[in-house]
């Protein structure tokens, strides 16, 4: 692939598109953990919004991962600087790797989005709240710590609940609940996209 909007020009090659009104992405879905393909033929056509999962995931080296989100009719795109052997070797471990952004650069990924102040732990396999995690994405909190955070933005969040099940799943955008989230409480769901350069 050529230019990708903000992320600019110089070869994407994609990887996951994610909807986030389905639940084939969700935070324990196997898809994350193994090597296997999704929905091949929808991932070849290219930014539509159709789900998939290309053999890309395991197999592509990169030093740039291209982000995006489609609300609404209007796609935004951000850029992440970090290198490794495939997406799968960043994701499919479970441990947390951090990166470096910044709480500005994920919020262009929504037009109106929302996250409180404090916090804003970002990368992949985000861990907050005690129970719960992230995929790739930021979340923030009203206190300076981590451990209460009410509002995230980016791909694939899931709470634990007393039983050990993972719920309140939300596969592609922003939730912010109480405590004073910059831009009100907000649950935004859109379609996600995935690529790596």
């Amino acid at each position: 692939m050529n230019d990708i909007g903000t992320c600019g020009g110089g070869g994407w090659t994609l990887v996951m598109k994610l909807d986030g009104n389905k639940n084939t992405f969700t935070y324990d879905s196997a898809l994350w953990k193994n090597e296997r393909t999704y929905a091949k033929q929808d991932g070849l056509e290219g930014i539509s919004e159709k789900e998939s999962k290309l053999a890309s995931y395991c197999n592509t080296p990169f030093t740039k991962i291209c982000l995006g989100m489609s609300r609404n009719g209007e796609r935004k795109w951000m850029t992440l600087n970090y290198a490794a052997s495939s997406l799968y070797s960043v994701i499919a471990d479970g441990q947390f790797r951090a990166t470096t952004a910044g709480r500005a650069t994920w919020k262009s990924l929504i037009a109106g989005s929302s996250l409180q102040y404090q916090c804003n732990r970002e990368g992949f396999n985000v861990k907050f709240n005690g129970n719960s995690a992230m995929r790739i994405g930021i979340v923030a909190n009203n206190e300076v710590n981590c451990g209460t955070c009410d509002s995230w933005l980016g791909f694939s969040t899931a709470y634990v609940n007393d039983g050990g099940a993972w719920t309140n799943r939300m596969v592609c955008g922003n939730k912010a609940g109480c405590c004073s989230p910059d831009n009100g409480s907000k649950t935004l769901v859109s379609f996600g996209y995935i690529l790596v350069q």
